[in-house]
């Protein structure tokens, strides 16, 4: 059985098309990245595989749920989702591990007693992410790079079979992107499908397997990352004149200095 099968997805509004004839398949062990520049429809695809958003024609499938034909509220359950949006939307007055605890739930906060069992749960999730002693801080005294890992924190919570991580390092420096960076790459020993929507192709962990690349709302390309990932392909998508480099398992893109002018 696909973790994810898209068929034909396709959206328009008025007149506008966001996704054009996009189809995709997502195989139980494999991790992918989604790539692609601003208006590509990215999060559009996002929408669709959580199901706040449904396509105006073609189908979703997901861990062997269709769409529009099951209780998607049942399906999020199995999913964890990491999105700048999300943190807006959370309490920052509220401890640490509150926040983690959330995610048992899908709740954006609590008005009951917690379960033990659940915090014990979250300071344990915590400690993993090298974050106990900050347990009962509040969420909003943490750094950014803390608060993204006290998301993942959260995602994790409900042990779920797919993670979607949205640009997860935005606003980070070099040195909290690689921490958070190192802490998704363990993930590849969980059971576990990860799908990660960057900007920037040197954040491709060696985890991942395959890349889907988005291009004005098609699918330009998808398959395993080193097809992909290629200067020829690059170059096509991003209007650069491109070129790949591979260090330490992981993709380095260079613009060639005659794309300066271009």
């Amino acid at each position: 059985m696909s973790i994810i099968e898209l068929n034909h997805l396709c959206l328009q509004r008025e007149q506008r098309t966001i996704l054009s004839d996009v189809s995709l398949k997502i195989e139980a062990g494999e991790q992918w990245v989604i790539l692609g520049r601003n208006g590509s429809g990215k999060t559009t695809l996002l929408e669709m595989l959580t199901g706040y958003m449904f396509p105006s024609t073609g189908t979703v499938d997901v861990l062997g749920n269709r769409f529009g034909e099951c209780d998607v509220r049942e399906v999020r359950k199995r999913i964890g989702y990491i999105s700048q949006s999300l943190v807006e939307k959370l309490a920052l007055a509220d401890s640490v591990w509150e926040v983690v605890a959330t995610g048992e739930y899908a709740f954006l906060r609590f008005y009951q007693e917690i379960d033990p069992a659940v915090k014990q749960k979250a300071i344990l999730l915590l400690q993993q992410a090298g974050l106990a002693h900050a347990a009962e801080q509040p969420f909003g005294t943490l750094s950014q790079g803390e608060r993204k890992k006290v998301l993942l924190a959260r995602a994790l919570m409900s042990s779920p079979e797919v993670l979607i991580l949205d640009e997860p390092c935005s606003a980070l420096d070099l040195h909290e992107r690689e921490k958070l960076l190192a802490q998704i790459d363990r993930l590849s020993t969980n059971q576990l499908t990860v799908i990660y929507v960057t900007h920037h192709m040197e954040e491709i962990m060696p985890m991942f397997t395959h890349v889907a690349l988005l291009h004005e709302g098609r699918l330009l390309h998808a398959g395993p990352k080193e097809q992909v990932l290629s200067g020829e392909v690059l170059s096509e998508a991003y209007g650069l004149p491109l070129e790949v480099d591979w260090a330490y398992g992981r993709p380095w893109i260079k613009v060639r200095a005659d794309g300066a002018n271009n």
